[in-house]
């Protein structure tokens, strides 16, 4: 049974076929889904499609490219949509510093009162980071370690990822690990204890080998995950076993739907 931590399943890139992805993945293995959000209108709409679809959960958050039109109410209203029972974390927040689509000081502000709120709610935090290591540890780092959550579409190095499991965090790898120029994140996932990593397509982008190119969906998580139990010499049955696991143990919400997830 597969926890598919990061996907974006509300993506236009799905309009014509969602329900067929969402069968697709049922079919091979993924029995839950957490649907993670990028601005206001999209956490708003996740919580309403998470209720409507049993195996679909939601997170709710502001992604550093839409902190332009950041408003303080907005945290109020992230905060009533994050008390939904199938709302399981803050995200995906963070930073991103190979675009410029909004200012640094800005994004680490809305970052900063992002990681406040998940705090005091007791979420986990779903968090990207590109070209911003540096701040994004160092604002990860000032909550001595009141912060749980996931790195996701890890691309840093194996000395990076021993800081952020210090921290308390779980990473995540995308289809990226399999492709043949990944020996930096290869490095990183042989770094990775078994107990702190989980499974994400960040779909509709980031299809593994060998459907490099086209459109990703949950289904394609079987392939990273036969390269994650490669690199880490572990059988396939275990890895997934103990990956299963991890999803509910940081996000504790949905333990109460462990069970009927398990069921059928």
């Amino acid at each position: 049974m597969i926890f598919e931590s990061h996907a974006h399943l509300l993506a236009k890139q799905f309009d014509h076929d969602r329900d067929e992805v969402i069968k697709r993945a049922l079919e091979n293995g993924i029995h839950a889904v957490l649907n993670v959000s990028d601005d206001m209108k999209s956490s708003k709409e996740s919580v309403i499609f998470a209720n409507t679809h049993e195996r679909i959960f939601s997170s709710v958050g502001i992604h550093p490219h839409n902190g332009k039109g950041f408003k303080e109410e907005d945290l109020d209203l992230l905060e009533t949509l994050a008390l939904d029972s199938k709302t399981l974390a803050i995200g995906e927040i963070g930073l991103d510093y190979y675009y410029d689509f909004c200012e640094k000081e800005v994004q680490k502000e809305i970052f900063a009162k992002q990681l406040e709120l998940a705090k005091n709610m007791g979420l986990p935090v779903i968090i990207h980071d590109r070209e911003a290591h540096k701040d994004t540890i160092d604002i990860l780092s000032s909550f001595n370690k009141e912060i749980k959550g996931v790195m996701h579409c890890y691309s840093g190095s194996a000395e990076s990822a021993k800081i952020l499991l210090n921290l308390g965090l779980y990473i995540s790898f995308t289809g990226v690990i399999t492709f043949k120029n990944a020996n930096k994140t290869i490095e990183a996932l042989k770094a990775i204890p078994l107990d702190r990593l989980l499974l994400e397509t960040d779909c509709p982008y980031m299809s593994p080998e060998p459907l490099r190119g086209t459109r990703n969906e949950p289904k394609n998580l079987i392939y990273t995950a036969r390269k994650i139990a490669e690199v880490k010499q572990v059988q396939y049955d275990i890895l997934l076993e103990q990956l299963w696991e991890n999803s509910f143990n940081l996000f504790e919400k949905a333990r109460r739907y462990k069970q009927e997830l398990e069921s059928r």
